[in-house]
């Protein structure tokens, strides 16, 4: 099907009039704006109304109406992941730079770095290898040891209270404990590091000089790493045959740790909230170990921590879900949504807890590498056993109805989770 210019939705602004990127954009006059507050209170109704109108494809407007196109479809976003030499990371390639400024919000998502994140062909092949490499070399056993050890460390310092919110002062905590443990970094600098690394990916004025010494702890770890090598990470991307520099070395390790930070803190805190609420789960949180998989899987199908995601760039003219994509056009892959397509299988609704045909993690080679997901899902997993093992009789200290996501099209996670339990003393650890 493709698709031709309607009459303007009257719920929807004219654009093409008042703007010169939007005249060269026709079938952007209908689009959606895909920012500000009215959007971010229910994400499924809006991809239930952009799929009605659009299908599976739909034209959208980015912060300061800029154009792009929001791929909706299962299938579709699979066809486009699965075609890098269609649709390609470099960012570069935007055909709208000139329009963009450079406090664009977006722009952390948009502004190119010498990365793996917006390598390409060869180079991407160079670099992802390597990491996937470094990271599969992480003994299984040995990364649930470091995740129990961080989750009871943690658990420690409010479990005499009683009382927890359990995403700011528990789920954000463990993924950037676990990979600064993974790096090798001593453990008299993780508790600095950790506060950097989540103040390094919020919005306050503070986040780049934080980013700023979280970026200069890298380099200063990879340049003693040089001399005298360790079992961690860092030291295995220097021994490894791709023979990365330092520089190259320093960025993707602050790659991994942002890609890790956000996702698999809001994954822990919204599998958290569905078991709280959802009485399937009852029986975990008496002690039970069948289940945390099942919300954790559940949570990737439904509420997924990275909604949407900043995207892929048509190397050439194309079509995609029936519309006329442009060179350069920025297409934005919208991973829950194709997570709830109707089309895919709509009576599989049931079996979210044990079906890993989901797009969270993306596809094809710009996805989240291999072993990625698993060791995140090894962290998830541990961080939860340890909380319900500790604290069997958690539960909500406020009505359901007061817990909120927080308003963004891009990540899934809640302000906040406060629950209650019987306080303890906390538990005596050697060394």
């Amino acid at each position: 099907m493709t698709h031709t210019p309607s009459t303007p939705d009257p719920a929807v602004p004219p654009q093409g009039t008042s703007s010169p990127l939007l005249a060269r954009y026709p079938d952007h006059r209908n689009a959606v704006r895909f920012y500000g507050p009215d959007i971010t209170g229910d994400p499924a109704a809006l991809y239930r109304d952009l799929r009605k109108r659009f299908d599976s494809v739909a034209p959208i407007l980015l912060d300061g109406d800029i154009p792009a196109w929001f791929v909706l479809g299962y299938r579709e976003l699979h066809h486009v992941t699965s075609n890098p030499q269609l649709f390609a990371r470099d960012c570069r390639r935007w055909n709208v730079w000139d329009h963009i400024p450079d406090d664009w919000p977006l722009m952390p998502y948009v502004g190119w770095t010498p990365s793996v994140m917006f390598a390409e062909g060869t180079e991407h092949q160079r670099r992802a290898g390597a990491l996937g490499d470094a990271l599969d070399d992480t003994d299984r056993t040995e990364l649930r040891e470091i995740c129990e050890q961080v989750a009871d460390g943690i658990v420690d310092t409010f479990v005499g209270d009683g009382r927890a919110d359990l995403v700011s002062q528990y789920a954000h905590q463990i993924p950037a404990g676990v990979i600064a443990r993974l790096y090798g970094l001593p453990e008299s600098e993780i508790p600095a590091l950790v506060d950097d690394i989540l103040d390094s990916l919020d919005v306050h004025e503070d986040a780049a000089k934080a980013h700023q010494r979280v970026h200069d702890r890298m380099r200063e770890l990879v340049t003693a790493r040089s001399a005298q090598r360790g079992e961690d990470v860092p030291s295995k991307l220097l021994d490894h045959p791709a023979g990365l520099s330092v520089d190259e070395i320093v960025i993707d390790l602050l790659v991994v740790m942002a890609a890790a930070q956000a996702p698999t803190g809001n994954w822990i805190g919204n599998a958290l909230r569905l078991m709280l609420l959802d009485d399937d789960f009852s029986v975990t949180l008496q002690g039970g170990r069948s289940s945390p998989g099942q919300a954790l899987n559940e949570v990737l199908w439904k509420n997924t921590p990275t909604q949407n995601f900043i995207g892929r760039w048509a190397v050439q003219a194309c079509e995609v879900g029936g519309w006329q994509v442009r060179r350069g056009d920025l297409l934005v892959l919208g991973l829950s949504a194709a997570n709830t397509d109707p089309r895919v299988d709509p009576e599989a609704s049931e079996d979210f807890g044990v079906n890993r045909a989901h797009m969270s993690f993306g596809n094809g080679e710009h996805g989240c590498p291999f072993p990625a997901p698993e060791l995140a899902e090894i962290i998830a997993r541990t961080a939860i056993e340890v909380l319900l093992d500790r604290l069997p009789d958690l539960e909500l200290a406020v009505p359901s109805r007061e817990l909120h996501w927080r308003p963004s099209v891009w990540m899934r996670g809640l302000f906040s989770l406060p629950v209650v339990f019987t306080p303890t003393v906390p538990e005596l650890r050697q060394g």
